[in-house]
């Protein structure tokens, strides 16, 4: 990737664009937030495959099933607390129920948003979205990843939702050796003492956990669980076998997102302690965005401390 891309919404947009000039099938709907979601250059490029609607998401989501069944795939674009919650009816009875070809790329994930305030800040989509039958949900992390991820979901069939963020974002991988694969998790790190499962604008920061903790001499594996749902129950089981305590890291309610999804597994297949760090059950107050996102814990102190916490409970049950 030749050209320095900020964050996941602008390689979101340069993806779009990209697989629009191979792809003349892909069509592009918005809900008067083009430049919010960076669709807007898709507009520049290909006019006459964009459409926008207004602020009507929930006729947006109408619109793009319709577009489906001609055999059209139409990506559609609305911040993320828009997609799941304003139009989740018509998502879910007129995409997800038929299974149709509609993709749903969300922005402005979290609360990294900062001064939005809680009416913006999504914190409950990823728990609402995984809950719909037929619908796969992706969560990229970094620039490289959102380039490589969206020409995948406009191959692939089905309803697909991805959750993107808006802050700028670290590059965490290389696109000439990074594979991605849904319901394959990424290892972003060798380690053998505790595993972190993060995902999104947490993927970095649990990265920046892991050189903290070396820096005391435990070893963190770190999972890039960009894949939700397929989720990678094998790499779950995995780190639970091979590390015994488990974090995860997520801007999102740590109810029904990440963690939740973890959890499910772990109960199931082989219980570890795990340690749980987001978003606490709660709305979160107007703010800069790191401010916001340190006020609420989503640091790489909490999480480094969060291992150290499950790496005690861990070895508190192998003393009894």
């Amino acid at each position: 990737m030749s050209e320095k891309i900020p964050n996941n919404r602008v390689a979101y947009g340069k993806a779009l664009v990209s697989v629009g000039e191979t792809r003349p099938n892909v069509v592009v709907l918005e809900a008067d937030l083009g430049k919010g979601t960076q669709t807007v250059l898709f507009r520049e490029r290909f006019p006459e495959r964009y459409f926008p609607v207004g602020i009507a998401e929930g006729n947006m989501m109408g619109v793009a099933a319709g577009l489906a069944t001609t055999g059209l795939v139409p990506f559609a674009s609305t911040f993320c607390v828009f997609a799941s919650m304003r139009a989740v009816e018509q998502f879910r009875n007129s995409i997800a129920y038929p299974r149709l070809n509609v993709k749903v790329v969300a922005t402005n994930a979290g609360i990294e948003i900062g001064p939005d305030g809680a009416t913006h800040q999504a914190i409950e989509d990823i728990a609402i979205m995984r809950a719909i039958p037929n619908v796969t949900v992706l969560v990229p992390s970094d620039p490289v990843m959102t380039m490589k991820l969206i020409p995948m979901v406009a191959d692939s069939m089905g309803p697909v939702y991805v959750r993107i963020g808006r802050q700028d974002t670290p590059y965490l991988y290389d696109e000439s050796t990074l594979h991605l694969e849904f319901g394959k998790a990424v290892l972003a790190r060798e380690g053998y003492d505790v595993t972190i499962i993060a995902i999104g604008n947490m993927v970095c920061r649990s990265l920046a956990a892991a050189e903290i903790l070396e820096r005391e001499g435990i070893s963190a594996r770190v999972l890039d669980m960009f894949s939700i749902k397929p989720l990678d129950s094998d790499a779950i089981v995995q780190a639970a076998r091979e590390t015994g305590c488990i974090v995860t890291a997520e801007d999102h309610n740590i109810l029904g997102g990440l963690g939740g999804a973890v959890a499910e597994v772990l109960s199931a297949e082989l219980p570890v302690p795990l340690v749980r760090v987001g978003v606490q059950d709660t709305f979160a107050e107007s703010g800069d965005g790191e401010a916001v996102l340190r006020a609420y814990g989503l640091t790489a102190e909490r999480i480094a401390e969060a291992a150290r916490i499950a790496m005690a409970r861990r070895d508190g049950l192998r003393r009894t």
